[in-house]
């Protein structure tokens, strides 16, 4: 009886973990693919209501960009078990091979992951190589964080879990803003997968960075650059007060602005992608919030069947969700 119970436990969790992996992923994907061929383009000057090519990187429709790149090497690294060295070691392959990328070629890498890919080709290792100044709080380990969501899924100490996180940033942006930044999103993702709102995530992560950071901590420091998330008229600002570019506090704002003020996944990632600017990024982000909120039902069919190389992410993917449901146990 009693094995027969953990069969049965076991089988759930695999089943509730990928229930919620899929469309967190292929959602995240998906904003990406949408936003790749208008990134840098302003608001107002194009309209995106499906998925499109070329544009910006003359890509085929379907093409998605570093930001689902790097989060596929992390999501592989997890699987395999890797310290913070073999993760690096797959962005540089990124860079140089266009490893985990649609056709094997790298078209896009953000400024900050780039430069912390070089110290690290220079002999630095993983955990230093990260930008530690204010001008070095971009969103590219923001747009890659979140298979750590998934990791952490039952991990009960938050002190802990922000240590997690934070090793994860840091290898390439290392100031505390972005560490925070990461901090918010993952935990955001945690009270999604445990089926709580969008609100009641937001006010509950708030009151654990009250708990834990006393007055002064740069981490408590830092959540003041975040405050807008978390005032109670935030999803009904227009959408000019509404900034999308690649400042990690911005996209992150940006993201859940769109995930949180529309009724369905197709109007959030569609949202989100025609803010224009960064757009790739602030889709990925968008479209991971909303995937998990929504389910797969939620994701327009003719959206997944037009991602590149899906039966690769598909076996990655597969290999992820049992490996955090194992995890769990």
């Amino acid at each position: 009886m009693t094995e027969s119970w953990r069969d049965d436990s076991k089988s759930f969790l695999r089943s509730n973990m990928k229930k919620k992996v899929l469309p967190t992923f292929y959602g995240g994907i998906i904003g990406d693919m949408l936003g790749v061929p208008v990134e840098f383009k302003k608001r107002g000057t194009f309209r995106i209501e499906g998925v499109t090519g070329y544009g910006t990187y003359n890509q085929p429709p379907g093409t998605w960009s570093d930001d689902s790149s790097l989060t596929l090497c992390t999501i592989e690294s997890i699987v395999e078990n890797e310290n913070a060295d073999g993760l690096m070691r797959k962005f540089v392959k990124y860079a140089e091979e266009g490893y985990w990328t649609p056709f094997d070629r790298m078209f896009d890498i953000g400024i900050a992951t780039n430069q912390a890919v070089s110290r690290f080709r220079d002999g630095l290792p993983a955990e230093a190589c990260g930008g530690k100044g204010e001008y070095d709080n971009g969103n590219g380990a923001l747009m890659r964080i979140a298979p750590a969501a998934f990791l952490l899924i039952h991990h009960k100490n938050f002190a802990e879990k922000a240590e997690i996180i934070k090793s994860y940033t840091e290898i390439t942006h290392a100031h505390p803003r972005s560490i925070v930044g990461s901090i918010l999103y993952v935990e955001l993702l945690i009270r999604l997968y445990h089926n709580a709102t969008l609100q009641e995530s937001l006010a509950a992560i708030k009151s654990l960075f009250n708990e834990h950071y006393e007055y002064g901590h740069s981490y408590e420091r830092e959540l003041a650059h975040y405050a807008r998330i978390f005032d109670a008229g935030f999803f009904s600002l227009p959408e000019q007060e509404i900034k999308s570019d690649g400042y990690v506090v911005h996209s992150l704002e940006a993201a859940i602005w769109c995930a949180g003020s529309s009724g369905s996944f197709r109007e959030a990632v569609l949202k989100a992608v025609n803010l224009g600017d960064d757009t790739d990024t602030v889709g990925f982000i968008a479209g991971t919030l909303s995937g998990i909120m929504h389910g797969m039902e939620g994701i327009p069919a003719e959206w997944l069947s037009g991602i590149v190389r899906k039966d690769k992410i598909d076996a990655l993917l597969e290999r992820f969700y049992l490996f955090c449901a194992d995890a769990a146990e």
